[in-house]
């Protein structure tokens, strides 16, 4: 039997994953990924959505709220500062297979990258200069790397 601490733990923790395109995707894998990053790196989910999507809606995201006038791999919003992380993220599944294309890698491994790089962000990486890019495909490695674990 589950003790309170574990109960009041899961009654917090919510994880929602949207798939907006008709393309199937591996979400139990996905959402072990992002609970799995997201605690080992220190972190407990809070509220956490997923959108996996296709160009169209993440373009009008990255124009909108970015200023950037193309599809992306990935944006990453966190709405919440501390130890509980409360935030969103969206991926381009268009984007997604190009660049596995683009990269010479499997569909799902690019997936898994941008996933793990998704919720890094929700953790509180960025990408904005070559070491933190370096720093976090490291850490992208890193988890792939354990992948058989999830």
């Amino acid at each position: 039997m589950p003790g309170l601490r574990q109960l009041k733990k899961k009654a917090v923790m919510l994880l929602e994953l949207y798939n907006t395109t008709r393309r199937e995707i591996p979400r139990k894998k996905l959402e072990a990924i992002i609970e799995s990053v997201i605690e080992t790196e220190g972190y407990v989910v809070g509220s956490v959505i997923a959108v996996f999507c296709g160009d169209r809606l993440i373009h009008r995201i990255n124009r909108e709220f970015l200023g950037h006038d193309y599809p992306t791999d990935t944006i990453t919003f966190r709405y919440s500062s501390g130890k509980d992380i409360d935030g969103e993220f969206y991926i381009s599944l268009d984007v997604i297979s190009k660049n596995a294309k683009r990269f010479k890698t499997g569909f799902e491994n690019e997936l898994f990258r941008v996933t793990i790089h998704s919720a890094l962000h929700l953790a509180g990486y960025d990408d904005e200069d070559a070491g933190n890019r370096t720093f976090m495909k490291n850490k992208e490695d890193f988890y792939l790397s354990q992948l058989s674990f999830y």
